[in-house]
């Protein structure tokens, strides 16, 4: 395969995702499939930057199984590499987000985490072998009817709005 084939096929597949990706705003649901998210503006106030104002915006996105189903991903071993990002349901992208200040262009909203207390042997300070405990993820999930929710901060220019656009990736 030649550059020019790689190019194209690359291209194709970013304007595959952007054209698969909705504009949501403040207090609006929209339906994916059976997943019903919402983003909220909880707070807005004006910040200096470097000697220019902005509106930072303190957001919430929430998304809502609604399909009937379960949805679980399942970890192989601690840490499962092939698993980072697994738990994703919906991406929030901020096209008109600065990133001023350490802030957000993006919102991830993920699925819960199923954790494990495993219990192993191992010596103390004394030499002696006790029973320690350790609280591991053992994959993700989200059920039926199940509500879950991430936060940001996005930094946009003053008098503007955030524009968000939401995709599945569930």
């Amino acid at each position: 395969m030649n550059f020019r084939k790689v190019t194209l096929t690359l291209s194709l597949l970013s304007l595959t995702a952007v054209l698969h990706a909705q504009q949501i705003k403040d207090g609006e649901t929209l339906d994916l499939d059976g997943i019903a998210v919402t983003f909220n503006v909880m707070n807005k106030e004006t910040v200096e930057v470097k000697g220019q104002s902005y509106d930072r915006y303190k957001v919430v996105a929430a998304a809502q199984n609604n399909t009937g189903k379960s949805f679980n991903i399942r970890l192989k071993t601690y840490p499962d590499v092939g698993s980072i990002g697994g738990g994703k349901i919906v991406e929030l992208n901020c096209q008109n987000a600065t990133g001023a200040r350490l802030t957000s262009k993006k919102l991830d909203v993920n699925m819960a985490t199923h954790q494990l207390k495993v219990t192993y042997l191992a010596k103390n300070n004394d030499g002696k072998l006790v029973n320690n405990e350790i609280t591991v993820p053992a994959g993700y999930f989200f059920d039926p009817g199940q509500k879950v929710e991430n936060d940001a901060i996005f930094i946009v220019p003053k008098g503007e709005t955030p524009q968000v656009s939401v995709r599945k990736l569930l």
